[in-house]
């Protein structure tokens, strides 16, 4: 059986974070733009790596990028607070960071000119800082690989470059201050109850 969905900690299942953390399409959307912005192909030949009806790909004499996260690394544990929150009632909050690879592939006869100006120009701090403004910032750039394509016994230049990125994470979680508390203090040889309501014993 599974346990029925809670809006808060008052009542027993469990609990949803409130609010959304930018993931799934928005989240490609931001690297979507960083190569059409540092690379300078057009935003419609900047296309995701996997798609549900995927267009025509472009002529062989076409520079295109295709693009997609292949791997998100969490940090080992996250960290979670607690604060009154807005109401006073009390929250949960939850930061953790996380690793996000991407794979870049670049066709056409300047593939390899626009896989390397993305790489470098990454290195450049307003760039950098435009990513920052999304909430990521930049690790690292790997090799920039040579995959051909062959198709219709036709060799398609193509290029790979994975890049690695990190973000951080928060959530909250309706996990509401204590209210009242008893029980039994005991070392083995003396036993003391306790009784606490709204901070006050």
């Amino acid at each position: 059986m599974v346990a029925p969905m809670a809006n808060d900690s008052t009542t027993a299942g469990y609990l949803a974070p409130t609010g959304t953390v930018v993931a799934d399409d928005a989240l490609e959307d931001i690297f979507t733009g960083m190569v059409v912005g540092i690379a300078g192909i057009a935003a419609g030949l900047v296309r995701p790596r996997w798609q549900t009806n995927p267009p025509p790909i472009p002529a062989a004499s076409v520079n295109w990028c295709a693009i997609g996260i292949t791997t998100t690394t969490p940090d080992a544990n996250a960290a979670i607070s607690h604060s009154p929150g807005l109401d006073g009632e009390g929250i949960d909050n939850l930061l953790r960071h996380e690793d996000i690879e991407v794979m870049a592939s670049f066709y056409g006869p300047q593939g390899q000119a626009n896989g390397l100006r993305l790489r470098d120009g990454l290195q450049i701090a307003q760039n950098r800082d435009t990513l920052a403004l999304a909430g990521v910032s930049f690790v690292s750039a790997g090799i920039l690989r040579n995959a051909p394509d062959l198709a219709n016994q036709q060799w398609i230049r193509r290029y790979d470059l994975l890049l690695t990125f990190r973000r951080a994470v928060a959530r909250t979680y309706n996990i509401r201050n204590l209210q009242s508390a008893d029980g039994n203090v005991s070392d083995g040889s003396t036993s003391v109850d306790f009784a606490v309501t709204d901070g006050q014993p």
